[in-house]
């Protein structure tokens, strides 16, 4: 049975105007979220994973210009005025903000704070609100919450504030849930228990979560679906085995070699050579090209469409033109393939 899509994103562009120029921060970026799923998106610092979650929640910088198509639930979020957002954002769409120090109010009682995203969406009392605040927060797992919900931000730890960061996105039961990069400033022990605990949440709710991080090993045990973002674009797209044992570009190839495994050798390691390019100039042809060891001249000169590898996994490398030449993949992404020939035919055989 499949299951429905409740989010689409077409063609959407987010240009920001700058006293140096139009940085085009995203750049024709297409997806669609099911309900219950979870999408990650990854890539660098600055490929525009954070800006598109933002424009999806509208919560743009003022010198934004966003074009193209967002809709969710029959809703076009694009037309939406800011008088609108107040029904979607924190109560359809919510979202776990990366720095909890940041997100939470340091003058206002924890408890108070779970409560407000009840009393400005739901018609409950105060005293209903707060009950619900104390239940969610004993279901994000914060020991001996009846003693705590009266603390202040900063008496707690930083992984019990991710989980009351949490617990204000969940207190409206929204449908999509946008983690950014929401376990970057923990420790392993938390962060896996925060992970844990999202997923719990997730099948609890049937909620759909859309995750952003730099960090692919955590997308392996979080993601159904992986979108790869680079200057902008969406460069890699399929399901999460797709992505990581039958990966297609070269950038994507780059960062799984870059992610420790338990079958790393010692000295394997390797990071993608030179930085992400400047887009107040966007390169002609494949922008990841002038890092990409496997280019082809038609690279520089041409962007490349995206290839359709199977009914669920697209990437947008020359590499898969059926002119392209054979080339010699690294050792690693061939044992992936390898992998990948083992898993299909387990599937197959079943």
């Amino acid at each position: 049975m499949s299951k429905e899509t409740i989010l689409q994103v077409k063609n959407l562009h987010v240009d920001f105007h700058t006293y140096a120029g139009e940085v085009k921060a995203i750049r024709d970026v297409n997806f669609e979220l099911k309900q219950g799923e979870t999408l990650a998106i990854v890539g660098e610092s600055g490929s525009g994973k954070s800006v598109t979650t933002r424009t999806l929640i509208g919560l743009s910088a003022a010198n934004a210009k966003m074009t193209g198509d967002i809709d969710f639930k029959g809703t076009k979020l694009h037309e939406l005025k800011e008088e609108d957002w107040v029904k979607i954002r924190g109560n359809e769409i919510a979202m776990i903000f990366q720095d909890p120090m940041t997100s939470l109010d340091p003058t206002m009682k924890i408890g108070k704070q779970i409560a407000e995203p009840m009393l400005l969406h739901e018609k409950i009392s105060k005293q209903e609100a707060m009950d619900r605040a104390l239940e969610l927060m004993k279901n994000v797992g914060i020991p001996n919450a009846e003693e705590h919900i009266n603390d202040y931000p900063h008496q707690w730890s930083g992984g019990m504030r991710q989980r009351a960061v949490i617990a204000i996105a969940l207190a409206a039961n929204p449908d999509i849930l946008i983690a950014d990069e929401p376990t970057t400033a923990l420790d392993v022990t938390i962060q896996a228990q925060i992970l844990n605990l999202m997923k719990q949440i997730q099948k609890e709710r049937n909620s759909s979560i859309i995750f952003i991080t730099h960090d692919l090993g955590v997308v392996a045990g979080m993601a159904d679906r992986v979108a790869v973002m680079y200057a902008g674009k969406i460069i890699e797209y399929g399901t999460v085995d797709e992505v990581f044992y039958n990966p297609q570009h070269p950038y994507t190839w780059g960062l799984l070699n870059s992610m420790p495994t338990t079958d790393t050798e010692a000295g394997s390691l390797q990071s993608i050579p030179g930085t992400p390019p400047d887009l107040l100039n966007p390169p002609q042809g494949d922008a990841f090209a002038p890092r990409n060891a496997f280019a082809l001249d038609i690279d520089h000169e041409q962007e490349p469409p995206m290839f359709r590898v199977s009914d669920s996994h697209y990437a947008a490398t020359w590499l898969l033109d059926e002119r392209a030449p054979q080339i010699k993949v690294p050792a690693t992404i061939e044992k992936r393939w390898q992998k990948w020939k083992k898993l299909k035919g387990e599937k197959f055989s079943d």
